[in-house]
């Protein structure tokens, strides 16, 4: 920690922005050019070599002023270590997504106001939100960055790489920093054995890449069919068909997982797994939810998370639709599982605004569990602008219905045009209320990528210039996220 001296020359230097001291270094970003990083450190310190800028005497030490940029973004995160982003383990923790990324300041806030007990992860953002957004891993990795800086954070962070596919994907974000891999594989998903009959169940664990999989279809049944998993609690019996069933849905997508999970370990990095099956038509049942992780635990595949499709519909940017008892035997069940068989945390996603599901969820895990939002921070966005600039907000929303039957395609969303009020005839004072109607939340949610194409600019220019009012709003929206989530801990 540096001196009493250099701890009163930092804060006089910030003026109001937040300082954060480590090894005789004191960072802040300008509080009048916040794309300006500062650093204090004596003249012989090896720290001021790492970042790029100009550099002044000051009475005690050395001034370095310079641009927030990727370089000076890691060293920054050399210069403190906490906002090195690292695996979070099994504590409580919340993705607090940002397709802008400048809602971390906000975050922050949020994450103080409940008392902290959250591991956070200001770095979120899925490949396909990386195409839409138009920015790279790295990018989100040293946004986020920035912006815990701004917010004073000094506690450990982690940053996850969300939905990936591929291993070109891993290679990208891997090479950004990133430390959670939440790995999706939807696509070798088979949800029609759901619904298939014994023959082809039959013929479908027959197709299965055996040799990726280490085993055959006799292991697989001397493994698990008849026989009885103990999960503490209780015993849960596998049923032959629940096992077949259970395989021809579920293993292709275990093979594809061991596949890119040995591709990752091979590069020597401390990394962590979440597992994503939530992005399919159909639930996942607990004896599938056992067969996956019994089966991944074999192959070595080891994880902190996973998300299973829960039952019911878990729509962006709105509450959870479908019975809530349902809901809440369901995630008993597999909360019940991921205790037994690892532990390993439950993880929400699509949990934006999925306010009737946070108390079940937490009393289901007793806290081991991961909340994961992205684009609610991007509709709290358009909440300050609809009362900023009503022409801009305006525009925007006339151009997510234009777009909304093209966007849509890639969601599970269920609003309609026709249920959205047309802006052009609401007064301006009325207009941040559309980001509480269902329909027009939805419609402005899934858009975001065609409307930051044509008006990402004027977003961020007039974002920048209410810094204070977005961090204000996002802090009252994610209160309410996050209070069920402190009030538990495991």
């Amino acid at each position: 920690m540096p001196d009493q001296h250099t701890f009163a020359i930092s804060l006089d230097l910030a003026g109001a922005a937040p300082v954060l001291h480590h090894g005789g270094v004191a960072c802040w970003l300008d509080a009048a050019d916040p794309a300006t990083v500062c650093v204090l450190a004596s003249a012989t310190s090896p720290v001021l070599a790492t970042f790029a800028g100009t550099c002044e005497p000051v009475d005690g030490g050395v001034l370095l002023r310079g641009p927030a940029n990727a370089a000076n973004a890691r060293a920054l995160r050399a210069a403190l270590p906490w906002l090195q982003p690292q695996p979070l383990g099994l504590a409580t923790s919340a993705g607090l997504g940002d397709r802008l990324g400048l809602a971390t300041p906000g975050h922050a806030r949020a994450l103080r106001a409940v008392g902290g007990g959250i591991a956070p992860v200001f770095a979120q953002q899925s490949i396909r939100e990386n195409a839409r957004t138009g920015r790279s891993p790295q990018q989100v990795l040293d946004e986020a960055t920035w912006g815990a800086l701004a917010a004073g954070w000094g506690e450990p962070l982690g940053a996850d790489a969300d939905h990936l596919k591929t291993t070109d994907d891993i290679d990208v974000c891997a090479a950004a920093g990133f430390t959670t891999f939440t790995l999706d594989p939807s696509a070798f998903v088979d949800s029609a054995a759901d619904s298939d009959e014994a023959a082809m169940l039959e013929r479908k664990v027959a197709a299965l890449p055996w040799p990726q999989l280490e085993s055959s279809p006799a292991d697989l049944r001397y493994r698990y069919a008849g026989r009885t998993i103990d999960l503490g609690l209780r015993g849960f019996y596998m049923a032959e068909s629940e096992v077949l069933r259970a395989a021809a849905k579920y293993g292709r997508a275990v093979a594809h997982l061991a596949m890119l999970h040995r591709h990752l370990a091979a590069k020597g990095l401390p990394f962590e797994l979440e597992i994503s099956i939530d992005e399919t038509e159909t639930p996942t049942t607990p004896a599938e939810h056992i067969y996956m992780a019994l089966e991944l635990r074999r192959l070595g595949v080891g994880w902190v998370g996973m998300a299973p499709r829960f039952v019911g519909r878990f729509e962006k940017g709105v509450d959870y639709q479908g019975d809530l008892k349902a809901l809440q035997a369901d995630l008993t069940a597999h909360a019940l599982v991921a205790r037994a068989l690892g532990p390993y945390k439950l993880s929400l996603h699509s949990g934006s605004d999925k306010f009737s599901v946070y108390p079940l969820i937490v009393a289901a895990t007793n806290g081991l569990v991961h909340l994961k939002t992205a684009g609610t921070s991007y509709l709290e966005a358009l909440r300050v602008v609809a009362s900023a600039d009503p022409g801009l907000f305006r525009s925007m929303a006339a151009l997510a219905r234009a777009r909304y039957p093209e966007d849509r395609q890639t969601y599970h969303v269920s609003a309609q045009l026709e249920r959205m009020a047309d802006p052009t005839d609401m007064p301006d004072a009325a207009l941040p209320t559309l980001l509480d109607q269902f329909d027009a939340r939805q419609i402005l949610h899934v858009t975001f990528g065609s409307v930051l194409a044509d008006h990402g600019a004027e977003l961020r220019a007039l974002l920048a210039a209410n810094r204070a009012a977005y961090a204000a709003t996002l802090e009252r929206h994610f209160i309410r996220h996050l209070e069920p989530f402190a009030r538990r801990q495991p």
